[in-house]
C-alpha cells in the first residue's frame, strides 16, 4: 500500500476551542440537537453551504440566525416570496443623475452569511439567481462580475416539498448544498426546557459573537489541511460511484457530491481533532452530504423507498477501504 507525506502538524487546538465556543453559544438556542449543529458546523467550516428542511416550527429559522449571530461577519437575510426578484438577490445597476452613469446597488447575497429563508416559496427564476454566488462566490450582473468576501455560506430553510405553495428546488441548485439536514421533533424533556428558556425572553437577544469572519478564515485553512490518504478519497468516489449504479435510483450523485463529501469529512475529522480522515467520517457524512442531491425510480417512490434509505444501504454494502 502506498503511502503519502503528510503534512506540518495542524494547530488542531485553536479550531477546537474556537469550535466549542460557536457550538456552545449556538446550543444556548438550539437545545437538545447536538448533531444538527454539529453538522452546520461542519458545513461551515469546509465553506459549504446548509440546507435545512422540514416542517413548519420546528426550529429551522433559529438555527440558521443562532449560527449568524455567533458569528461577528456580515449578516443579510432574504425572505424568499412568490414575487421576489432575482435582482432583489444579486443586486442592479442604478443611474445616478449626478453622476451621469450607473453605479451598482448591492442585493442581499452580499455579505458572509446569508439566510435565505422558505426558499422554495420563490420561483424558479429567483431561486437560480443563487446559483453563481453558491458555486462561484461571485455576482455578475450587466457583464460585471462582482466577487464576495469569504467567509460565505447560505443556510437556507424550506418546507418539505409536498407543503401547500411551495416550488421544488432545481436539482443544479440542491447540488450545490454540501448538506442538508432535517430538525425532527425535539425530545420532550428537551421540548420542555425550550419552553422555559423561550418563555421568558427571546436567547437570540443574549446571544452575542464569540468568532469573527478572519477566525472562520484561519480556520478554514486549518480543515484544508487535514490529510485524506488515497484509500479514504478512493472509497469516497466508490460510494459516489455507486449511486450511479443503484436500481433504486434516477440520477446519482455528481462529482461534485464527491468534493463536498471529502471536504465535510476533513472538517469533522478536524473537530474531532484528528489531521487525517477515517472512513468513519466518509460513512457518517455520506446521507447528509448525498441523499438530497438523489433522484428515486418511480418504482423506488411506489415501494415507499427513500433518498437516505438508500444511501444507508450503500454505506452497508460498499466495502471500507484498509488503511495504515
Amino acid at each position: 500500500m502506498t503511502t503519502e507525506t503528510r503534512a506540518a502538524p495542524l494547530d488542531l487546538e485553536d479550531l477546537g476551542a474556537s469550535a466549542d465556543r460557536i457550538r456552545g453559544a449556538v446550543e444556548s438556542v438550539i437545545t437538545g440537537k447536538p448533531d444538527v449543529v454539529r453538522l452546520a458546523l461542519t458545513v461551515l467550516l469546509a465553506e459549504g453551504h446548509l440546507l435545512i428542511e422540514d416542517v413548519p416550527g420546528v426550529g429551522k429559522t433559529m438555527l440558521a440566525k443562532s449560527l449568524a449571530r455567533s458569528l461577528d461577519c456580515t449578516v443579510r437575510r432574504i425572505q424568499f416570496t412568490p414575487d421576489l426578484l432575482p435582482s432583489d438577490v444579486t443586486g442592479v445597476n442604478v443611474y445616478n443623475q449626478e453622476a451621469r452613469e450607473f453605479e451598482f446597488k448591492p442585493g442581499a447575497v452580499f455579505a458572509n452569511v446569508v439566510l435565505g429563508d422558505e426558499i422554495n416559496r420563490a420561483s424558479p427564476k429567483t431561486q437560480s439567481a443563487m446559483l453563481e454566488c453558491m458555486e462561484e462566490r461571485q455576482v455578475t450582473v450587466d457583464g460585471t462580475t462582482y466577487p464576495l468576501a469569504a467567509p460565505f455560506m447560505v443556510i437556507a430553510t424550506q418546507n418539505p416539498i409536498e407543503m401547500e405553495g411551495t416550488y421544488p428546488l432545481p436539482e443544479a441548485q440542491r447540488d450545490r448544498f454540501m448538506a442538508r439536514v432535517s430538525m425532527g421533533y425535539p425530545h420532550p424533556e428537551d421540548e420542555l426546557a425550550m419552553v422555559d428558556a423561550h418563555g421568558a425572553g427571546d436567547p437570540l437577544l443574549d446571544l452575542r459573537p464569540v468568532a469573527d469572519a478572519q477566525d472562520i478564515v484561519a480556520l478554514v485553512e486549518v480543515v484544508r489541511a487535514v490529510h485524506v490518504s488515497a484509500e479514504v478519497r478512493r472509497y469516497a468516489v466508490t460510494l459516489v460511484t455507486a449511486t450511479r449504479d443503484s436500481p433504486d435510483l434516477r440520477l446519482g450523485a455528481s462529482p461534485r457530491a464527491t468534493l463536498h463529501l471529502v471536504r465535510a469529512a476533513k472538517a469533522a475529522a478536524a473537530l474531532d481533532h484528528r489531521d487525517f480522515v477515517l472512513p468513519d467520517d466518509i460513512q457518517s457524512l455520506a446521507e447528509p452530504v448525498l441523499a438530497h442531491r438523489l433522484l428515486l425510480t418511480a418504482e423506488a417512490q411506489i415501494a415507499r423507498r427513500t433518498t437516505e434509505r438508500v444511501v444507508r444501504d450503500l454505506v452497508a454494502r460498499v466495502p471500507l477501504p484498509e488503511v495504515d
